[in-house]
């Protein structure tokens, strides 16, 4: 009988361990909790004017100066955008984290989620490097091609 509690309390710690989040990734969640406002919208890599869609969402310019949310506790969050004649205003939901992978940078990954947790996204979802992360700022870079060139998109926030 001990020996099958002993089991069972080892298998559990396995568990526990297997699927933990690292100090650093725990840390950066904390950091991202929270009201932030996406300042501003640059590119990287490549010269000439650029005009994107974001995220499958709206273009570039309807994305300056919307409001992001995170709630690390149940890593869910949203952003709102302001409705104009460029852009579909309204808020936005999304599940998100932070992944550590191997020989890179972090990165905040989230996917589509409606008013109910669900699922929107069919499973496609979007990665950012962490380029910077305080309390109070942070910039967040992806990279697109463009005519099969490099390009950085880069994201300006501050914290509310």
């Amino acid at each position: 009988m001990v020996k099958k509690v002993f089991l069972v309390v080892l298998a559990a710690g396995f568990l526990a361990t297997g699927c933990s989040v690292s100090k650093s990734a725990r840390t950066q969640r904390n950091l991202f909790s929270g009201s932030w406002s996406l300042d501003n919208i640059s590119y990287e890599n490549n010269s000439g004017n650029f005009q994107s869609v974001i995220f499958g969402d709206s273009r570039d310019i309807c994305f300056e100066g919307s409001d992001w949310f995170f709630r690390d506790n149940n890593s869910t969050g949203r952003y709102t955008i302001k409705g104009g004649s460029l852009c579909q205003g309204g808020d936005r939901f999304f599940r998100w984290s932070v992944v550590e992978p191997a020989n890179r940078l972090s990165q905040l990954q989230f996917k589509y989620i409606d008013e109910n947790r669900k699922d929107i996204s069919g499973g496609t979802g979007y990665r950012l490097d962490i380029a910077n992360l305080t309390e109070q700022q942070m910039t967040l870079k992806s990279n697109v091609t463009v005519d099969g060139e490099l390009v950085t998109i880069v994201y300006e926030f501050s914290k509310k």
